[in-house]
């Protein structure tokens, strides 16, 4: 017999307050690759949507916000030594 939404009232509960809900198992790793995916997508699209409101108020563009970093050269004539050696 399969799990039924009534059975369920956490689904309910996600479904009146926007939430998202997956049915996972630790047991056997059911739909917990699938939990993590969504989740991390939603993130993104949140923090997305966030920086993307943020930018409209102030003018963060790339020609503004850059800031030039020089690196120089390494001048060192040191012979390299292999660090990791199988003794």
């Amino acid at each position: 017999v399969g799990n039924t939404q009534s059975e369920y009232p956490s689904v309910s509960f996600a479904e009146k307050n926007g939430l998202s809900f997956i049915e996972t198992s630790a047991l056997d790793s059911t739909n917990v690759e699938a939990a993590f995916q969504t989740i991390l997508t939603e993130i993104y699209r949140i923090v997305s949507q966030k920086q993307m409101s943020d930018r409209r108020g102030n003018d963060l563009s790339p020609s503004n916000n850059v800031v030039p970093i020089h690196v120089p050269p390494t001048t060192e004539n040191k012979p390299k030594v292999q660090c990791c050696l199988n003794v």
